[in-house]
């Protein structure tokens, strides 16, 4: 396959009629194509519209999930349409249309698809061949005819974006890749064709069945369409309720948005601010009556250090002072009764001798401390104030301080809640949005409500059905066992089996095939420091396990980031070689998260050599200067710059990129 063309018409960013060739062209001297065809632009551009715009092409529905319903995509069809501000009205209609050739049964034929549609109407689908209009097919015979053309599944391996890369690097569950897997192996076919051959094995058993036995097969199996029918009237039902829901939360975020750019968040807190500042100031007068306390106690001792250590050197010193005059009026009355009592017995000897003694002691007592006495305080009283002093008035000081730097943060925090409470609006400038927001949650918890109550049903309808259809399998069990088979009827049974064999052994060798075009892949695309892995697949669950040089399991999850993005890469070129078909290969934004050796091994083995048609969407970041100039440029066939017109917000495409290449280059 080769893609020619690609016209759009008011499609997302484009607005008007833009005309791409996307054909690789020969170059002067040069007999092969270049294969790239480079598109660069800024994010937000419209890079992404031209991968969006080929799936959507192709597969219409599909490309935006095999769940979506007819709504949506009409939704989404409406959402697709430009709508940018132009200086006329806007747009309400969009086309794509799409050229391509294509090898089918030997036969290489020109399609054009042209796929148009209006807003919030279904789209138009034509398909032509060889500039023939096919007019014998309608919309969905045309849709049937492309989907087996080129399978959706299929080319997923073939047309992804920076986003499918990275899902399938974290992807540590395996389910993507599984389901890549069966899609590529054909399993769905096969499983189509044995269901077939299973409804012509019931018929082959109904017919044998006695009348009484089909009359009530019949009542069954329509029982068993009945059921499936509701089943899906009732998940349209829950999934419209699921859009609603989705509807209202969108609103609901647009009125919160609403509600903090008035001052919402703040109106929101005001009463408990309020609460907050009448907490505060009892806390303030509580603090403030400690402090006064300490105030009245022995903190004042505190704030005059030295002078009072000189008071406690003072009160100190009169305490001895009055301890020696105690001691001096003793001795004086003791001296005064020693002298007439030696001077009564012993007479003249005595009296000097008294004298002496007196003299000795007035020496000894002149040597006592002596002075005023300015305070002439208790010794009780003494200790009690060098009690304030050196222990009570530190224990007041350290719990002031502590209760002042309490009070500091109290009186911060009222000046932050006093200007809160000045920045929140009054109530009733907001009551209308609370009341709008009120009304869309009592809306959306309903909706909540009935779509668990529609999922609920569904299951309970569900359940008759199968409980149905393991009826119909019972009569159907029961009339095998009864009756004899014709020919056709072991036929069937006999082809059925040779399709899950066939299909075992197709597995088994794709499988195969996968991991070996993954190794070489990876080996190719990883750096010298990279782990050396190869994959092992499981044939029956498609699990796929990475294993190292040294044959030791490593979990995904240890890898970096550019290792995953890498093991990718490679599992999506190993698949798309694996499939054996010959597609073109478009990758968006491919090198988001790499770094620069893994960029390198990207841009000189996987672009030049993923197809013969390759369509690069890339920001100036990831093919830059030196990749388009220096290492691309053999390569590329020709590139556009799509530049967005802030004005009138719409893209456009012109010739080049976001560097020219020179002459001596080219």
């Amino acid at each position: 396959m080769l893609i020619k063309q690609l016209v759009l018409r008011n499609f997302r960013v484009f607005n008007g009629t833009h005309v791409i060739d996307l054909a690789p062209r020969k170059r002067q001297n040069d007999d092969n194509s270049r294969p790239i065809v480079l598109f660069g632009g800024l994010n937000g551009a419209g890079k992404t519209s031209i991968l969006s715009a080929i799936r959507l092409a192709l597969y219409g529905r599909l490309a935006f999930g095999p769940a979506t319903q007819q709504q949506e995509y009409v939704e989404e069809l409406s959402a697709l349409v430009h709508n940018g501000s132009t200086t006329g009205e806007r747009p309400s209609e969009a086309s794509i249309e799409l050229v391509f050739t294509y090898n089918k049964g030997g036969h290489e034929a020109e399609f054009t698809v042209t796929r148009s549609w209006k807003k919030g109407k279904k789209d138009q689908l034509s398909l032509q061949q060889d500039g023939q209009l096919l007019e014998e097919l309608d919309y969905d015979q045309c849709q049937g005819f492309l989907n087996e053309l080129i399978p959706h599944g299929i080319a997923d391996l073939f047309f992804f974006d920076g986003e499918k890369i990275a899902e399938l690097a974290e992807d540590d569950s395996g389910n993507i890749l599984r389901t890549a897997v069966r899609r590529l192996l054909g399993l769905d076919l096969i499983s189509k064709l044995r269901n077939d051959l299973m409804i012509f094995v019931k018929r082959q058993q109904s017919s044998q069945l006695a009348g009484s036995q089909q009359q009530k097969l019949a009542e069954l199996e329509e029982q068993v369409k009945q059921f499936a029918f509701q089943t899906e009237q009732i998940l349209e039902k829950a999934d419209f309720a699921k859009m609603r829901i989705d509807l209202l939360s969108k609103e609901i975020n647009r009125y919160e948005a609403l509600l903090n750019a008035q001052g919402g968040a703040f109106a929101q807190t005001k009463a408990q601010e309020k609460q907050k500042v009448d907490t505060l100031l009892k806390e303030k007068d509580r603090l403030e009556k400690a402090l006064r306390h300490e105030c009245d106690s022995s903190l004042p001792y505190a704030l005059a250090p030295k002078t009072l250590e000189r008071l406690l050197e003072q009160i100190s010193a009169e305490i001895q002072i009055k301890q020696a005059d105690s001691f001096e009026k003793e001795l004086t009355q003791f001296l005064t009764q020693l002298k007439n009592d030696i001077s009564f017995r012993s007479g003249t000897t005595g009296k000097i001798a008294a004298e002496a003694i007196e003299d000795n002691l007035k020496d000894y007592l002149a040597g006592k401390p002596k002075g005023e006495l300015l305070f002439d305080i208790s010794e009780r009283e003494a200790g009690m104030i060098q009690q304030s002093i050196e222990k009570d008035s530190k224990k007041a000081w350290q719990r002031f301080d502590l209760y002042r730097h309490q009070l500091a943060e109290v009186e911060e925090q009222l000046e932050q809640a006093a200007a809160n409470i000045a920045r929140a609006p009054e109530d009733d400038q907001l009551f209308d949005i609370f009341e709008k927001l009120r009304e869309l949650d009592r809306k959306r918890e309903s909706k909540r409500q009935e779509y668990r109550s529609l999922l609920e049903e569904a299951k309970q309808t569900k359940q008759l059905q199968l409980d149905c259809a393991r009826q119909v399998q019972k009569t159907h069990d029961l009339a095998r066992n009864q009756h004899n088979s014709d020919s056709a009827f072991n036929n069937a049974q006999e082809t059925i089996n040779l399709l899950d064999r066939y299909s075992e052994l197709l597995t088994q060798a794709r499988v195969k095939t996968l991991s070996a075009n993954f190794e070489g892949a990876y080996r190719k695309l990883a750096r010298k420091e990279d782990l050396q892995l190869n994959a092992h697949i499981n044939p029956e669950t498609f699990d796929v396990e990475l294993v190292d040089e040294n044959a030791s399991v490593i979990n995904r999850k240890l890898l970096s980031a550019g290792e995953k993005q890498i093991y990718a890469i490679a599992i999506l070129e190993a698949l798309a070689k694996t499939s054996g078909r010959d597609l073109p290969v478009i990758i968006d934004t491919p090198l988001g998260r790499l770094d620069s050796q893994h960029r390198d091994k990207l841009i000189n083995h996987y672009f030049p050599f993923a197809s013969h048609q390759v369509v690069l969407l890339s920001t100036d970041t990831e093919v830059d200067e030196r990749y388009f100039v220096d290492q691309l440029r053999d390569d590329i066939s020709h590139a556009y710059e799509i530049v967005f017109n802030a004005h009138t917000k719409s893209s456009a495409l012109k010739p080049g990129y976001f560097w020219e290449l020179t002459k001596e280059a080219i």
